[in-house]
């Protein structure tokens, strides 16, 4: 009796992402599923391992880049997830939320939020120090407060570096390049939302509390925090910011705006793996602002995580997702495969990608739907 076809994915993560991600539960359960998840060794190049019908990866290196290249080259009915050229422009937060701009709704398939607007903060690019003393954040378009995030979004530690700037005496400290992005009070409530392929999930974090006028002309200087949605208790009296949440009664987003936003992003991006971070105006509760996109963020803080991926990995090899190239969809040779049971570290840091240059973006792009 003819054994059933399994499929290989392997895969190439840096070691802290490879420990929260290639979880025994994970690999059980595609074990499971007649899929074997075989780490790739990163001191033998790609193309003299496999066979793999699937390669997962978030390394950026020019050499992994070549090596991915080569790799497709000699197995064109490979998958990868994702590529590379895609995943370069989330490391650029200007054309990251660019692409939000890019997205065709179809208001008809958006019930109950026909009267919901969204968009993107006013945001503008500072490129080099003498720039820094010259800013005038009105003739902007900004008002303070507002957030200075690094302009390269790679993964690294220093890319997530970033400000809450109260006033001028504070964008003394920024290092450019640096994006100047509006902030927006909205109830002290972020809603990440996590896309696998066709899978769509919407959860609530912590963020920053709201900032009135009055409290603004006390503020002085900057507040560092390393995420948006992960203030430090020693920033913020915790009594205080916990009762500003109301994380608990606060409402999601209309499920039907969140699908339509996730499945616009995933064609403009040509990405499988993300997330996107959504705040709701607190001003004007209908509409909503996309803040941040994330390449391979953490899954395995989204719940049942691990029956999303397989569930993903298996309609992508059996040719069971409408919107991945079915040309690139094939079965390797069953060969020798080395399958893992556990957390194995071997891997390389994530690089540094340079940023290309961009015009200033200085108009907030919002669609009505």
């Amino acid at each position: 009796m003819e054994e059933p076809k399994r499929f290989a994915v392997g895969y190439a993560l840096a070691p802290k992402k490879q420990a929260s991600f290639i979880q025994g539960s994970l690999v059980q359960l595609a074990c499971e599923r007649g899929i074997d998840l075989v780490q790739i060794d990163l001191q033998r190049q790609l193309v003299d391992q496999g066979p793999f019908d699937c390669v997962l990866h978030k390394l950026y290196s020019d050499d992994w880049k070549r090596q991915l290249k080569e790799f497709e080259e000699n197995s064109p009915s490979a998958l990868i997830i994702d590529q590379p050229e895609a995943i370069e422009r989330l490391h650029n937060r200007i054309s990251m939320l660019q692409v939000v701009a890019e997205l065709e709704m179809d208001p008809s398939k958006i019930a109950g939020a026909e009267t919901a607007s969204f968009g993107i903060p006013k945001q503008t690019v500072i490129y080099d120090f003498g720039s820094v003393s010259e800013v005038n954040v009105e003739k902007e378009g900004l008002k303070f407060p507002v957030i200075a995030k690094p302009l390269v979004a790679d993964g690294s530690a220093k890319s997530h570096k970033m400000l809450l700037v109260y006033n001028n005496d504070g964008l003394n400290k920024l290092k450019p390049p640096i994006v100047l992005q509006e902030f927006v009070n909205h109830g002290g409530v972020i809603f990440k939302v996590y896309v696998v392929g066709e899978y769509v999930k919407c959860v609530k974090r912590k963020s920053l509390p709201d900032i009135s006028e009055e409290n603004l002309r006390s503020l002085e200087g900057s507040l560092s925090f390393c995420q948006v949605s992960n203030v430090g208790a020693h920033e913020i009296n915790p009594d205080k910011y916990y009762k500003l949440m109301h994380l608990e009664s606060a409402e999601l987003p209309p499920m039907s705006l969140i699908n339509e936003i996730a499945k616009g992003l995933r064609r403009a991006t040509k990405l499988h793996l993300f997330n996107f971070d959504v705040i709701r105006d607190a001003k004007v509760g209908n509409r909503y602002l996309v803040v941040d996109i994330n390449y391979f963020p953490g899954y395995a803080k989204m719940p049942n995580y691990e029956t999303v991926l397989v569930d993903f990995f298996w309609k992508l090899l059996t040719n069971d997702d409408k919107d991945f190239d079915a040309t690139k969809l094939a079965t390797c040779e069953i060969g020798t495969r080395n399958t893992i049971c556990g957390h194995h570290r071997f891997g390389e840091d994530e690089g540094m990608i340079p940023a290309s240059p961009l015009k200033r973006e200085e108009k907030e792009h919002s669609l009505q739907v």
